[in-house]
């Protein structure tokens, strides 16, 4: 039946063909299983309808076998009571239930057929659902691995570590000239501050030893 075409579509292989080309995997594969769930709730729904015919063709021909039986007894009945009229007119309705019965049971037999032909699709279908949800997971986490590996390389190939070196490199120049000015111009100011305090500083000591040389002249006697 077309309802279950999707069945022979949907296969492992088809699919890892279809993900050759899906932008996206995991969406692809999610819309998948939509369609199929759909397709089986379809299926559900056809084979649910096909009992329901079954049942009524088998109901059908089992209430003509019982007419078919009752007929028979009513016409042993009639004929004991001695009333062969109403033992005939039994008789012509038994034949009557009897093709009836015959109808019904054949319609029976090709629904029942039917119904189990496609209860027994609609299991596969299902079980090939739950190995496709059962994949789906697999395929999701490979795709995601691919896709953070992919992005490493990507970041990989756009890393240059002698470029960040020799960036590095430059700016260690740059704090040690900055570094090297700080200094000289702590220097130049000490030196300038220096100067003076040591010109005051030799006057003071000069002082000193002049006053100690007239000291030791007068201890002299000169």
């Amino acid at each position: 039946m077309s309802l279950f075409k999707r069945l022979k579509d949907l296969t492992l292989s088809n699919i890892n063909a279809l993900l050759d080309k899906a932008e996206d995997p995991v969406k692809m594969l999610d819309q998948y299983l939509r369609d199929m769930d759909e397709d089986i709730q379809e299926a559900s729904a056809a084979v649910a309808q096909q009992i329901a015919v079954t049942k009524k063709f088998e109901a059908q021909y089992k209430e003509a076998e019982s007419m078919v039986q009752k007929r028979q007894e009513d016409a042993v009945k009639a004929i004991n009571a001695g009333r062969d009229d109403l033992a005939k007119r039994a008789l012509e309705d038994k034949k009557n239930h009897e093709t009836r019965l015959r109808d019904f049971k054949s319609q029976y037999d090709t629904h029942s057929a039917t119904s189990e032909k496609l209860k027994a699709q609609l299991t596969e279908m299902r079980s090939e659902f739950e190995k496709l949800k059962a994949r789906r997971d697999t395929l999701v986490a490979r795709a995601n691995a691919a896709k953070a590996t992919e992005q490493v390389h990507s970041v990989m190939s756009g890393f240059d570590s002698n470029s960040a070196r020799r960036g590095f490199d430059r700016m260690e120049e740059k704090v040690l000239g900055i570094e090297a000015r700080a200094e000289a111009s702590k220097e130049l100011a000490h030196g300038s501050a220096g100067s003076l305090d040591d010109e005051l500083a030799a006057l003071d000591k000069g002082q000193g030893v002049d006053d100690e040389l007239a000291a030791l002249k007068r201890q002299l006697g000169k």
